[in-house]
């Protein structure tokens, strides 16, 4: 079963989200048989390489409320991210462009550590206050999470993995996904927000049956003996 997760690296409600469905596939019976890819989806694609100012300066400017309500809402959201195992830190963070992340995510996912990049992208933002539109910073990022250095360099430097992240967003545009996180189950199922883990293990568990429905076999010329509508065959 394939699973495909659009998100972004400086979403905190994606984060959230990785961990209530890390939890559900800690619960599901098939687990062994799933594969997880991480898709591409930019917040803000316009952003600069590195913008000015701090997180809730740029919130309340966006939403038009006081840098106390700001504030208040990153405190809600931390409380929310505690209980799911993050330790956010708001007040660090140092937003910017993220289309290079999304690249690193796709060498990540063709040398067989994406999840782990996508975590170690995930804390360094909206923990460590890493700067995560600045190239040199993605290599060293990059390189703790199990990518060689040189090589993340080297595509950062040019235009690889582009393609793949733009045919990532034309993707979730064909799907009508308009937030993240979006969890998208065998192309069948689609799952909206960081849902909790029960709601997540129901939805695998449903995708699951209809992927691999139960077969009844009966031997040739007989049918088995049973018991319905209130009698029994003798």
């Amino acid at each position: 079963m394939k699973v495909e997760i659009w998100s972004d690296v400086v979403c905190p409600w994606c984060a959230i989200g990785k961990r209530r469905f890390e939890k559900a596939l800690a619960q599901f019976a098939h687990r062994d048989e799933v594969e997880v890819t991480w898709r591409s989806f930019e917040l803000d694609p316009a952003a600069p390489q590195e913008r000015e100012g701090d997180l809730a300066e740029h919130l309340a400017s966006k939403y038009g409320v006081s840098r106390e309500q700001a504030d208040g809402m990153h405190r809600q959201m931390t409380e929310t991210a505690a209980a799911d195992g993050w330790e956010f830190h708001f007040e660090h963070a140092r937003g910017g462009n993220t289309f290079d992340a999304h690249r690193l995510i796709h060498l990540g996912g063709e040398r067989g550590v994406q999840d782990a990049v996508k975590e170690r992208l995930l804390r360094a933002y909206l923990t460590e206050g890493e700067r995560i539109g600045d190239p040199e910073t993605l290599v060293r990022l990059g390189a703790e999470a199990g990518l060689d250095a040189d090589e993340a360099r080297e595509v950062l430097a040019s235009d690889r993995f582009a393609d793949e992240v733009r045919a990532d967003e034309r993707q979730a545009q064909a799907f009508g996904i308009n937030g993240v996180p979006f969890f998208v189950i065998d192309r069948t199922y689609g799952v909206s927000g960081a849902q909790p883990a029960e709601t997540l293990v129901e939805v695998l568990d449903t995708a699951w049956e209809k992927s691999h429905p139960r077969q009844v076999l009966t031997p040739a010329g007989r049918d088995g003996d049973t018991c319905a509508d209130g009698s029994c065959s003798i």
